[in-house]
């Protein structure tokens, strides 16, 4: 429901905030006032096609913000879409300059043009020469038939549920046969392919984390290597020229023990055990450094095998721990090709009761469609001769389509104005006010089946007056019960169904001509229906059929 319109700067109109409520909102004013005006601000605010001619003459950027409230789930669902933040209020924002670029923010967060035309013309609905005319879009037409459907029969929502569920698992089973039939085609290319890679991967029988531990054995095993070229250097070291260090100090200590003092003691008994005990840790020590046999053998398997992991996992283009999977991967699209057969039979017959039960939910919605257009029919037949349109005719043809989602039908609504013609889409058979109160008469019978929740009529009294202009009125009226409908108009009787009713005026102030626009109620009210009445100058008579027309 919009509750507010800010506009600066468009046209004759300078600054204008004003607030809507619910049920009928009416603008009235004297031709030229600047009615139009309102309606380019709030078409510019719902993303129509922007015209530098809207700017105020002198002023480089025209504004305008639409404020809306209890929005429906539609457009919540096009707000997620587009990654939208929305709480309990939605604002439209438009700003167009001098030099012809235009700006658009939804909730301060700025969008393209197009996604908040998407959104206004789920927000509000129009018909005039201003309009976007959402049921002049043959593609609402079946949704429309179905909203009304669902109000009149209450097995209709279930049944349509029932044909989308069912159309969705014959859907899957076909996908499946598809894929199945493709897989069949390329099974001869294919199975030597897969078979190759199998035998491949199941002789390698490589296991998760594999490679991690082949290539830590791999380095232990050749930094082993390399440590033991390094011990036996040492080695070397300690048995120069073939001879050990070990034996050479024993043989020092030896010749020591040649040598006597007085008394028979060799004074060199120290040294000579320091000797000996030095031989003894030189001998300690080569025993301790000689390094432990490297398996040349066993590097060699490892390094194969892990060249082997690595090449496998690059003809596959997958890591190495992958691989486990690739085979599960291939052993299964292998049995596929190998089952292909006899599960394609299996499928075929799972198609055949998919549509079984397809075309059993999808007739039964069709007729329960063929019912709800023929009721949608007389109830709009009986709504025309009042509005003036007593020689139009309606009818909803539906007519059959491939399986869908949606059932079987396509839906289109044709009318006829004038007797001896032929139906014709509705978006081709009517225009101004005549296809404006057709509308009317529409959106009264699909009242409380529809996602909009503003309604704005333009143009809709054009050409009738006395009870024709009443009955506009009432319909009216009856409409934003449910919603909410602005509706500017040039007729008393329409006006004197308003919930609040708007004056629009044109005022000169300092050279410059303003629009203004603000809610009128009491004596201003029955002054400006009976000025609709008896034009400039307000009579006595004028008054009193003015308060017979304003419905409290």
């Amino acid at each position: 429901m919009l509750i507010n319109l800010n506009i600066s700067n468009i046209v004759l109109i300078e600054k204008l905030n004003l607030e809507f409520g619910g049920g009928l909102n009416i603008l009235t004013g004297e031709t030229g006032a600047g009615k139009s005006i309102l309606m380019d601000a709030l078409s510019l605010a719902l993303g129509a096609r922007s015209d530098i001619g809207l700017i105020r003459h002198g002023c480089d950027m025209a504004s305008v913000a639409a404020e809306f409230d209890n929005v429906g789930d539609l457009v919540k669902t096009i707000l997620d879409e587009n990654g939208l933040e929305y709480d309990e209020t939605l604002v439209l924002r438009r700003t167009l300059g001098v030099d012809g670029k235009s700006r658009a923010w939804i909730n301060d967060m700025p969008v393209s043009v197009r996604v908040l035309k998407e959104v206004g013309d789920a927000l509000v609905e129009i018909h005039g020469q201003f309009a976007n005319h959402t049921l002049l879009n043959p593609g609402t037409h079946r949704p429309t038939l179905d909203a009304f459907a669902a109000l009149y029969n209450p097995k209709f929502i279930e049944t349509q549920n029932a044909t989308r569920a069912a159309y969705n698992k014959l859907h899957a089973v076909e996908t499946k046969i598809t894929e199945l039939q493709d897989l069949i085609s390329r099974a001869a290319a294919e199975h030597d392919f897969l078979e190759h890679n199998v035998a491949e991967l199941r002789a390698l029988k490589v296991r998760v984390g594999e490679e991690d531990e082949l290539a830590t054995a791999r380095a232990n095993m050749m930094n082993a290597e390399k440590n033991a070229a390094i011990l036996n250097d040492a080695i070397d070291a300690l048995n120069p020229n073939g001879n050990s260090l070990e034996s050479q100090i024993c043989t020092v200590a030896h010749i020591l023990e040649r040598v006597h003092g007085d008394g028979g003691e060799n004074p060199y008994r120290a040294q000579i055990d320091n000797l000996y005990d030095a031989a003894q840790i030189v001998a300690n020590i080569s025993g301790e450094i000689k390094p432990e046999s490297t398996d040349i053998g066993t590097i060699d398997e490892i390094e194969e095998r892990l060249f082997a992991i690595r090449g496998l996992a690059r003809k596959h283009r997958v890591a190495a721990d992958e691989l486990p999977n690739k085979l599960i991967e291939m052993e299964s699209a292998l049995n596929k090709i190998d089952n292909s057969a006899a599960e394609l039979q299996k499928l075929q017959k799972e198609l055949g009761v998919a549509k079984q039960e397809f075309d059993a939910c999808a007739t039964n919605l069709s007729q329960m469609r063929v019912d709800a257009a023929a009721a949608m029919r007389e109830r709009i037949l009986a709504e025309l001769p009042d509005l003036k349109l007593g020689s139009a005719d309606f009818m909803v043809e539906i007519t059959k389509v491939a399986p869908n989602a949606n059932g079987i039908d396509d839906v289109l609504f044709m009318i006829k104005t004038n007797p001896g013609t032929p139906f014709a889409p509705l978006n081709k058979s009517a225009s101004g006010g005549e296809l404006a109160r057709f509308m009317l008469a529409l959106r009264v019978v699909l009242a409380g089946g529809a996602d909009s929740h503003t309604f704005v009529f333009d143009e809709i009294d054009t050409g009738i007056s006395g009870a024709t202009a009443s009955a506009v009125g009432l319909r009216l009226n009856k409409l934003a019960k449910s919603s909410q409908a602005l509706v500017i108009t040039h007729s008393a009787q329409v006006a004197g169904y308003a919930d609040r009713h708007y004056k629009i005026a044109k005022h000169v102030d300092n050279d410059k001509t303003i629009t203004t626009v603000n809610e009128i109620t009491g004596d201003d009210r029955l002054n400006e229906i009976a000025r609709i009445i008896s034009g400039a100058e307000i009579t006595d008579a004028s008054l009193n059929m003015a308060r017979t027309l304003i419905k409290d």
